[in-house]
């Protein structure tokens, strides 16, 4: 039982680290996009690409903790 708490936290990681992969190079495609259409809002955009990254990253790095914590208790 212990093999299959470890699969299953492996596999909630490795969800985790794509998604959070997938979800940043979407918007920086998008705000790169945005920027060269109107370059004059580069600065808001890349603000704003910044701040949509770090809440990303936040998600993705309570979800790997998640996933650490339920291979330790299993």
């Amino acid at each position: 039982m212990e093999g299959l708490a470890q699969l299953g936290a492996a596999l909630g990681a490795g969800l985790t680290v794509l998604g959070a992969g997938l979800g940043i190079g979407k918007l920086a495609a998008s705000a790169l996009e945005a920027s060269g259409r109107q370059p004059e809002a580069a600065g808001n955009l890349r603000t704003t690409m910044i701040i949509g990254a770090a809440l990303i990253e936040g998600a993705a790095f309570f979800a790997l903790i998640v996933c650490i914590l339920a291979n330790g208790a299993g």
